[in-house]
């Protein structure tokens, strides 16, 4: 899973331009299942039939996904994941050759500044700048650097031979490598973690045999206001839907109690409300009880706060029981995220027994 991790992560998909990332699932997918489409917002949905649909349903019709002892239908289930990153979008270009550019996605400026970014298509490699420091007076010295304030250089001497490179409306990534360092399970650091953990954790799963159909959702546009999932959600029509994601840990030195919102190698964060979702308390209680048993560590957020795909989805329709694990990332929609590789693989772990809960009639 940790491959596959790193290929996401050193692909580029800025919201609104996910196609690097969808073709690349898209093939990995089609390994194992001839059930594959895009749909028109860019949403890669995968469906993943089970494996024993013949042994599970009463009357022996593969056709039919059901609970064989007590002959009830399975709810429909969709597990998604969302294919974006956070960057930003080329706005202008200066007489000089300067590119101006806004954020795509929620994204700190302070961590934006004296970085490397690929542009466009064709990644051109430039350096995001600022005003010197020797330049600015003491007051702009404590500011927050402001979006308008900075530029991007590629190396181009004016505006015209920027603008054979690059055109208005291209978008930037941040650049970076995927590095694991730490002893033991250690660590990984990458851009991106943020949420192509969940695409790898879904890649994972469907390579395995399923006990019941399931329907696997890449989701585009995430960071800009959940937009695919709110499509996607009426597309598919699940019952239950449990989204996979990566969240904020700030477990750093100075940062006391509740305010670490989650820990780094605490295991799995379980959802029970966020800014955009109170979860269904059945489908929470069941994620905890499946740990516990399975002895697994896990955790919930100290911070009311953030979002997910799963307020689109929770209110579609007549509504949608959501839930949602999460991988903790420290240094969250930054160039230089980090992970624990054990809390990667217990999210798997517990993402599987989760689906296998709902195919033996344990969650209803």
């Amino acid at each position: 899973m940790l491959r596959t991790l790193k290929k996401l992560c050193l692909l580029n998909g800025i919201s609104g331009s996910e196609e690097e990332v969808r073709e690349y699932i898209k093939a990995q997918a089609l390994r194992c299942t001839d059930d594959v489409r895009t749909d028109r917002m860019g949403n890669l949905i995968v469906v993943k039939h089970a494996s024993n649909n013949a042994e599970n349903c009463a009357d022996n019709n593969t056709n039919c996904s059901c609970n064989a002892e007590n002959d009830a239908p399975l709810p429909k289930l969709m597990i998604a994941a969302h294919m974006d990153e956070v960057g930003f979008i080329i706005n202008g270009i200066t007489d000089k050759g300067f590119l101006k550019f806004a954020p795509v996605g929620g994204i700190d400026p302070r961590v934006v500044f004296n970085r490397r970014v690929w542009v466009g298509e064709k990644r051109i490699p430039g350096v995001t700048g600022l005003k010197a420091v020797h330049m600015s007076t003491p007051e702009e010295r404590e500011e927050i650097p402001k979006w308008t304030s900075m530029y991007i250089d590629i190396g181009a001497k004016d505006k015209e031979e920027a603008e054979k490179l690059v055109n208005i409306g291209d978008c930037a990534a941040f650049y970076s490598d995927f590095v694991r360092f730490g002893k033991g399970d250690g660590f990984v650091k990458a851009k991106a973690i943020d949420d192509r953990c969940g695409c790898a954790i879904m890649l994972k799963l469907l390579e395995k045999d399923l006990p019941m159909d399931v329907t696997f959702v890449f989701t585009v546009q995430e960071e800009v206001g959940v937009r695919g999932a709110t499509a996607a959600a009426w597309s598919v029509k699940p019952d239950i839907a449990l989204i996979l994601e990566g969240t904020t840990s700030a477990d750093l030195a100075g940062v006391d109690g509740h305010k670490k919102v989650t820990t780094i190698g605490g295991g799995p964060v379980i959802g029970f409300m966020d800014a955009g979702t109170i979860y269904d308390r059945k489908l929470f209680e069941a994620l905890r009880d499946l740990a516990t048993e399975n002895k697994l560590p896990w955790q919930i957020k100290g911070r009311i706060a953030g979002g997910t795909d799963a307020a689109a989805v929770q209110r579609s329709r007549s509504g949608v029981r959501v839930a949602c694990l999460a991988a903790p990332v420290r240094s969250i929609h930054c160039p230089n995220s980090v992970a624990k590789t054990s809390d990667l693989k217990q999210c798997y772990t517990l993402t599987k027994l989760f689906v296998d809960a709902v195919a033996s009639g344990r969650i209803r």
